[in-house]
């Protein structure tokens, strides 16, 4: 019984957080699309520059307090006041390191007016700080409903709202920085509505050490991932320049768009699941199989058209006036997969607790995208965007080992969770091709040509799915279809009832 709920409860999660990240990542492209037509691709960066800054300063302001709370197996409230406390000092300490030395950091990145707008970001750190505790409360009871729906209203009002009403009234940068401050200010109030804090401010020295053991090393990491992740922003914005950083800013945004959201549906549930069974290596192994082989099916065929359909994506979305994305967009979108998969690697070495071997890979990682990107430079945006995939690359198979040891699991079983996405790719893409080509050579416009062939796709992949489920899906999607399905039917009872009344009268 204690299986069958918590296998609900994450299904639940994977449903209610899907529609999260889909409605956030529709949302954000829109967003996007209005922005990028009102504010030029020099502010897009000098705002891409400075958010480089924010966000590792917003790493090293939580100390991975917020991940303790969620995988730590006992959780007494002294571990919460001591963690709400911690987080509001660092917010409010790295804030004011920020304004002091916003100065030096322009003079690192080259760029004019990262000044003022890294001193008004600077704000966001006490906020997020506000909102930690909760926010982890809500990941650890596997309140999924929520966080789903508070990332979309926050986005929503803070740059739908602010950041487009601000870039129409002429703010340019400061519309940017404005949406970006009015998303935390929002995301701060709901947290302290739902979750209000203890009004004790203080610090128990053993809760701080047992929280501070794991969150040093989720720090140590995700400040590794995070020079990962924008290593090459850095590299691109420092010897190529602000509009060159806003071309390869967009086409990284459009690309990992997508295969974020979807690798963040199952990293949000999975880690607090996993967290809570992470004693268990069978249920852990059979969690992470099943989990990358859903990675691959949803996204390796789609990743192929994608990266095939990117000039009519590049101009629905962008515009005419940024067909420079198109090639290191086609780059990226080689490893989207990649880019997806390993944050299942992710999630079972947080949940079990492992994050310095966790913390080695991502700092070689990191280097490797710093040299590689430096290297690429030399051949423009898209030398840069070659070099961000070797890194990727190598990431994916360093964190696949990690997760195979952990969880117990063989190459040979690594590999047979993928064979259906492949097979599925292969037989799929060749159709997809044709029928892109077809509507080219008929001069549809961009957007037809994208829903016509993604129908088509759809259409093919299901169709092959159907058909011959065993080699499209394979055991470990055929469990997950089968056990969605019977979620459903317990979550719907009145459909399979009115079907059956329907066979009776016929």
């Amino acid at each position: 019984m204690a299986r069958s709920g918590l296998t609900r409860r994450t299904l639940a999660g994977m449903l209610w957080m899907g529609y999260g990240k889909a409605a956030f990542a529709i949302l954000q492209l829109v967003v996007l699309g209005v922005l990028a037509r009102l504010v030029t691709p020099a502010e897009f960066g000098v705002v891409s520059a400075a958010l480089v800054v924010i966000g590792v300063s917003a790493i090293v302001s939580q100390l991975g307090l917020g991940p303790a709370i969620v995988q730590r197996p006992q959780l007494e409230s002294r571990h919460l006041d001591t963690a709400f406390t911690a987080s509001l000092i660092l917010g409010l300490s790295l804030g004011a390191l920020i304004w002091v030395t916003a100065p030096l950091a322009a003079d690192f990145l080259h760029l004019d007016g990262v000044t003022p707008v890294l001193r008004a970001l600077a704000w966001v750190f006490p906020l997020n700080g506000l909102g930690t505790v909760s926010s982890s409360l809500l990941s650890r009871e596997l309140r999924f409903s929520w966080l789903a729906n508070l990332d979309v209203i926050t986005y929503g009002i803070g740059y739908g709202v602010v950041g487009i009403v601000t870039a129409l009234l002429g703010w340019g940068v400061w519309a940017l920085v404005a949406g970006q401050v009015g998303q935390s200010l929002v995301r701060a109030a709901i947290l302290l509505w739902k979750n209000p804090p203890s009004p004790r401010l203080t610090i128990d020295r053993a809760a701080w050490r047992d929280l501070v053991y794991f969150g040093g090393g989720f720090t140590i990491a995700k400040l590794a991932n995070y020079v990962a992740l924008y290593g090459d922003n850095v590299v691109t914005g420092r010897f190529l320049g602000a509009e060159a950083l806003g071309f390869y800013g967009r086409a990284y945004s459009l690309m990992s768009a997508p295969a974020y959201a979807f690798g963040s549906v199952l990293d949000a549930v999975l880690f607090p699941a996993m967290a809570r069974v992470q004693d268990d290596a069978a249920r852990l192994a059979a969690a992470y199989r099943r989990g990358v082989a859903l990675i691959a099916i949803v996204v390796l065929a789609p990743s192929a058209t994608i990266i095939l359909l990117a000039p009519e994506v590049i101009r629905v979305m962008l515009g005419e006036r940024w067909t420079a994305v198109i090639v290191p967009f086609q780059i990226l979108g080689l490893g989207m997969l990649f880019r997806t998969s390993y944050k299942m690697s992710d999630s079972i070495a947080r949940s079990t607790g492992v994050v310095y071997r966790r913390a080695w890979r991502q700092i070689l990682y990191a280097a490797l995208v710093v040299v590689a990107a430096w290297i690429g430079q030399r051949w423009g945006v898209a030398g840069v965007a070659w070099g961000a995939l070797a890194a990727l690359t190598v990431n994916f198979f360093l964190m696949a080992e990690l997760s195979l040891d952990v969880s117990a699991i063989t190459w040979q079983e690594f590999w047979e969770a993928h064979r259906p996405a492949v097979l599925l790719t292969l037989c799929s893409f060749p159709v997809v091709y044709a029928a892109t080509a077809l509507v080219r050579g008929l001069e549809f416009p961009a957007l037809l040509v994208i829903l016509t062939v993604g129908l088509l796709q759809l259409v093919v992949c299901v169709g092959l799915i159907r058909q011959f489920p065993k080699s499209f899906l394979g055991r470990d999607g055929q469990w997950m279809l089968e056990t969605l399905q019977g979620y459903i039917r317990k979550r719907s009872p009145a459909i399979p009832l009115a079907a059956s009344e329907g066979r009776a009268h016929s």
